[in-house]
């Protein structure tokens, strides 16, 4: 005991110093701006003053006030198969970290065995042939290993499977964001949909009216009968548009079906044809948001997996150390196996250390080194796509306010325009081509006010799905 006691002080010193030798520290991450470039789009009063001191819930759709997308989100976290197969991958992503773990603690094994053996007959000097009997042979044992991780290679290797671990908890939350982003967008394009297919109804309704009151005039010899069949094509136009918008709500209607793991034949919604309003958003949004985001996070945490690989490579170039022990009885035959005259153990040291291996070593620790390069700068891709993103939808849910609010002015003057229009025809101041004229650009603005809501809805929805359903950080 006494000689080994050296050796007992000075392992804990090697063990604490030995990822110093092989680590590689990553680098910095990359650091977000301070506020965001088309913030200032925002200074013109587009939003409400005391928009941005409201924290955006964790169930962010709800800001849309919405009960029916409130209850798909709620349904969505249960049924979709993306989520369900992303839970799976974590779990894995858990249990190798724990197998690493366990990399770290001696192993301990027991063993027992039993054999009956015969030996082939010889000769004996005196030249008579010797017939061997039967020989038993029993033995119970435990045997124990124990790496010492000298330069860390175990160490890091645990440190990857964690960062591991973490990029896919990452992964299962981008997961989970992206579907209820989705989902939102199905949701607000089959709205929109409706919309759509609600007001091709009303223009059906007023074309046959319209197309019963050219006939009239034609059987009283006022109107030609140009303008019947001006009025009559744009009927079946209308009809046809509307069975248009009917195919694309039915679909938009099937994607929320599979997005919430059921079949379109055992799913359907009831029909609304209101679209609800999009939030306002703040004036100001912090740059630090970016942090929050979890596909940035996955990134980040492969960093580290990539460049803790760099170390267990590089502890492959120092010699392995390895605790063994044994002990157990052995003897022929089974009885008094356990007794102190059979007792057999064995308790050492072994040390490993490749000479020659064709340049394996080296080439893994290149290759571990090429991996880490190419998961940081698919990290800092990640983070450039994601302020392109925020900038692109800044602009976007800003932009399309405005143009929201000139559609609507249009939109007013293109119903007036058709009310006149329509007056003059009555009185035969003006020919049919003129009601049609009217007519179709009325309902080109209305389409266009229901295109430019439904894009307003997935601006600010890929808005919130952009800095992980926040305004402001935690």
């Amino acid at each position: 005991m006494s000689r080994s006691l050296p050796l007992l002080l000075i392992a804990p010193a090697l063990l604490f110093s030995a990822c110093a030798i092989t680590r590689v520290d990553p680098p910095a991450p990359v650091a977000p701006p301070a506020q965001y470039k088309e913030t200032g789009l925002w200074q013109r009063g587009s939003a409400t003053a005391d928009a941005a001191t409201v924290p955006v819930p964790d169930a962010w759709w709800t800001l849309f006030a919405d009960p029916v997308l409130d209850d798909l989100q709620q349904r969505l976290v249960i049924g979709n198969e993306n989520l369900r197969a992303s839970i799976a991958q974590v779990a894995g992503a858990r249990a190798a970290v724990e197998a690493s773990r366990s990399a770290l603690f001696p192993t301990l094994s027991a063993n027992a065995s039993a054999s009956r053996s015969r030996n082939g007959s010889s000769v004996s000097s005196e030249g008579f042939e010797v017939t061997r009997a039967p020989r038993n042979t029993a033995s119970v044992g435990l045997s124990s290993s124990w790496e010492i991780d000298l330069w860390g290679r175990l160490a890091q290797a645990s440190d990857a499977a964690q960062a591991g671990y973490q990029a896919s908890a990452d992964d299962l939350a981008a997961a989970r964001l992206s579907a209820q982003a989705m989902l939102a967008q199905s949701y607000f394009s089959m709205r929109a949909a409706e919309a759509q297919q609600s007001l091709y109804e009303r223009s059906v309704a007023a074309y046959r009216r319209s197309l019963e009151l050219t006939r009239i005039r034609y059987e009283g010899g006022v109107a030609a009968r140009t303008d019947v069949l001006q009025a009559e094509t744009q009927l079946k136009t209308a009809q046809a548009q509307a069975l248009e918008a009917g195919i694309a709500r039915a679909q938009f209607e099937h994607a929320i079906a599979v997005l919430l793991g059921q079949a379109p034949s055992a799913f359907a919604l009831a029909r609304n044809d209101t679209l609800p309003a999009p939030p306002a958003v703040p004036e100001m949004l912090p740059g630090a948001l970016l942090e929050r985001r979890p596909d940035i996070a996955a990134a980040q945490r492969r960093v580290a997996a990539a460049y803790a690989q760099i170390g267990v490579a590089d502890a492959a170039f120092f010699p392995q150390l390895v605790l063994s022990a044994s002990a157990g009885w052995q003897r022929s035959g089974f009885a008094d196996l356990i007794s102190a005259p059979n007792l057999f153990w064995s308790i050492g040291p072994s040390i490993t250390q490749a000479i020659f291996d064709g340049g394996q070593r080296r080439l893994a620790s290149a290759q571990a080194r090429a991996s880490a390069d190419q998961a940081t700068a698919t990290y800092r891709q990640t983070v450039l796509t994601a302020l392109q993103e925020v900038e692109d939808n800044l602009v976007l849910a800003d932009r399309l306010q405005q143009q929201a609010q000139l559609q609507q002015e249009a939109l007013a003057a293109a119903r007036r325009n058709l009310e006149i229009t329509l007056d003059q025809y009555r009185a035969g101041t003006v020919s049919y081509l003129n009601v049609v004229l009217a007519q179709t650009s009325a309902l080109g603005s209305e389409n266009s006010l229901l295109d430019v809501r439904n894009r307003q809805l997935a601006a600010v929805n890929q808005l919130l799905k952009n800095i992980a359903g926040r305004w402001q950080p935690v």
